[in-house]
């Protein structure tokens, strides 16, 4: 009898969000592939963690267009569907806003080859799979965006501009790629990972005091929105759902 549970794939599935949507998919009764770029090591290790069976691991370097398409072949032999796209692969590194001359051309390249063209370049690899997807409410892309693209606050002046143009372009896909697929950005604030909590306690608690509920998103919570967006929100395209403790209101 051929296995009736759904698949997502999730690029950037090993990092700190990755690994907790990917364990939250599971969790809900998902076969998860988790895709990595540099981190074979921790993904082959969280596939052995997840919940239930069927899950595997996939070298997935989304600025690589043959690769994805390749991969997505992988997919439709192995698991002969894929349901969920979760767009969860990005980078960045920290540059003061003013400094422009330190957010070099190379950094700047590479920001956008990989949190919008990759995202991109994966949508379009999976699309045909997406297409067929049983699900209620069609195949659904998630793109892991960050409320900087609101805000103009992050990490770099280019990778907030980064996020804002996925934002955009999850508008544009959702009216491209109805009915058949519903596309979602999902937007945390500041997130609680392990990164986050080996920073500045005194920099980090100001953060968190600036969201009305003042305090950070913690990654599970960031899963459970993107499982929400799969499962449940099944009338819902084209949005961004916030993550934030309220942190964009003001």
């Amino acid at each position: 009898m051929s296995d009736a549970r759904p698949v997502a794939f999730v690029t950037g599935g090993a990092g700190g969000l990755g690994s907790a949507i990917c364990a939250k998919l599971a969790s809900d009764g998902m076969r998860v592939a988790i895709g990595y770029h540099h981190s074979a090591g921790a993904a082959k290790h969280l596939v052995s963690s997840l919940a239930g069976a069927g899950h595997s691991v996939h070298p997935a370097p989304v600025t690589d267009t043959p690769a994805l398409t390749s991969l997505a072949a992988a997919i439709a032999h192995d698991y002969g569907r894929c349901d969920a796209l979760v767009n969860c692969a990005g980078i960045t590194r920290f540059v003061p806003h003013p400094d422009l001359n330190a957010l070099d051309d190379q950094l700047i390249d590479a920001i956008l080859a990989t949190n919008v063209r990759g995202a991109f370049a994966a949508v379009r690899a999976f699309r045909s799979l997406l297409e067929t997807s049983p699900l209620p409410g069609g195949g659904v892309v998630v793109n892991v965006s960050s409320i900087a693209a609101e805000i103009a606050m992050g990490s770099n002046i280019m990778y907030c501009a980064s996020k804002a143009a996925l934002d955009n372009m999850t508008k544009s896909l959702a009216r491209a790629l109805a009915p058949r697929i519903r596309v979602v950005s999902v937007s945390p604030g500041l997130v609680d990972t392990a990164f986050v909590k080996s920073l500045d306690p005194t920099w980090r608690e100001e953060q968190a005091l600036r969201a009305p509920l003042r305090r950070l998103a913690t990654p599970q919570e960031v899963a459970a929105a993107v499982a929400a967006v799969i499962t449940t929100l099944t009338c819902t395209t084209g949005s961004v759902v916030k993550v934030d403790g309220g942190r964009t209101l003001g």
